[in-house]
């Protein structure tokens, strides 16, 4: 299995915006002491606006502290997350609160998806009383060309790796909308901009529809993905694309 061509991931904008957030974080790292925002703005050449932005979602998320002069050291979240003892547990926690505040933000159940040896897994959600999960009434590893995730996940892998997939997952049709022919799968997977979020119009599921960002870390295939019930669906895009612009604390996470 194989990744797209590395062009495709460099137009996605969370990419971007977490590759500047690692070259602040790799600054305040290396001050030591603290560094102030002009400082960082000379380290990393980042534009004002950009630096003070992106500042602002790491003190949000706990990576960096700003101490009473102004300077900014590293925070809380990232030395549990950098620690030899917890670490791991850390950064479930982190991202499980990440998911916690995407979901009130979004107003919709949210998913961390991986594709890990061949297989698509939910390996975190946040859903509620007012943002249902969706009920998986088809195992999601077998269902990935029906559903927004699993999509998401295979539009990331090269053609091989996605023939590989169907090859081992029948199409079943699960609802009236689920596309079944591969080459018509193929083609609109070809096809999707890596910038706009994959949708599930009622083909997983009758009465649920998704959309889904994907979220690469490295050579790891990810995504994070929404649900809302169908008489939501005039939110489904404006979810969409509210959960596309705050991708990027979830992909800095996993990039950590």
């Amino acid at each position: 299995m194989a990744l797209k061509h590395e062009q495709d991931a460099s137009a996605y904008q969370p990419h971007r915006s977490v590759q500047h957030a690692l070259r602040v974080l790799e600054a305040v790292a290396h001050s030591g002491t603290g560094v102030t925002e002009t400082e960082l703005a000379r380290e990393t050449g980042l534009p004002a606006e950009q630096l003070t932005a992106l500042l602002r979602m790491l003190r949000r998320e706990g990576y960096v502290q700003q101490n009473a002069d102004g300077a900014y050291v590293t925070g809380e979240t990232l030395s549990r997350i950098g620690s030899a003892e917890g670490g791991a547990a850390a950064l479930t926690a982190k991202l499980q609160d990440t998911l916690d505040e995407l979901r009130d933000t979004v107003g919709a159940a949210v998913y961390m998806s991986r594709y890990i040896d061949g297989e698509v897994h939910i390996t975190q959600y946040a859903a509620g009383p007012e943002a249902p999960a969706v009920n998986e009434w088809v195992d999601f590893r077998v269902s990935a060309h029906a559903s927004a995730v699993g999509k998401s996940l295979l539009g990331q892998l090269d053609l091989n790796g996605r023939r590989d997939h169907l090859s081992r997952h029948k199409m079943a049709r699960l609802t009236s909308r689920t596309i079944t022919n591969e080459k018509v799968l193929l083609s609109r997977l070809a096809t999707q901009p890596a910038t706009v979020p994959v949708l599930d119009l009622q083909e997983y599921a009758v009465g649920t529809v998704c959309a889904a960002v994907p979220i690469t870390a490295g050579s790891a295939v990810g995504c994070l993905a929404l649900s809302l019930p169908v008489e939501h669906a005039h939110r489904l895009h404006d979810a969409a694309d509210r959960l596309n612009r705050s991708a990027a604390p979830v992909l800095l996470s996993l990039t950590i």
